[in-house]
């Protein structure tokens, strides 16, 4: 499983490992409304969320780390989703890995300092998918997936 942490808009992606290829077992996003308050969006996430790993009954997760320069709010509202996704995981026994955006960069694209267009367009081609999914989270959740099981199997 990747996620991309963020307060409206949590990606996810559902990956299995089929003869050493990755395949798409589902991926989206999970929202909440700006209107309400942060800690009735922290229990909308730890809600969705706990009905994705009910359905899909993930053993790992790889979670993307924050890297924010710019807007120490929206840093700590993120660290905030981040901390219950990783109280989530963790009390569904999940193994919890952690990414830069680097790392996933570097997996995906094999470049650190791809674009997110650069991203959007390899993970289109690795799952052979007819568009790039859509919204950017979900696409950024799955490029975190897959640079998961690239860096498990050892392919850095």
């Amino acid at each position: 499983m990747g996620i991309d942490p963020g307060l409206a808009t949590i990606g996810f992606a559902f990956l299995s490992d089929q003869d050493q290829e990755p395949v798409v077992i589902d991926f989206g996003v999970l929202t909440t409304v700006a209107g309400l308050n942060l800690t009735e969006r922290l229990v909308i996430i730890a809600d969705d969320l706990q009905h994705l790993i009910d359905l899909h009954k993930p053993t790992e997760a790889l979670v993307e780390s924050i890297f924010f320069a710019k807007n120490a709010k929206t840093a700590i509202d993120v660290a905030h989703s981040r901390g219950v996704i990783l109280q989530t995981l963790a009390k569904n026994g999940i193994v919890v890995r952690h990414i830069t955006p680097n790392q996933v960069k570097l997996a995906v694209c094999g470049d650190g300092s791809a674009d997110k267009l650069q991203i959007q367009q390899f993970v289109t081609r690795i799952f052979n998918l007819t568009q790039i999914p859509q919204p950017d989270d979900a696409a950024d959740a799955l490029a975190i997936a897959f640079a998961g099981m690239q860096v498990e199997a050892g392919l850095k």
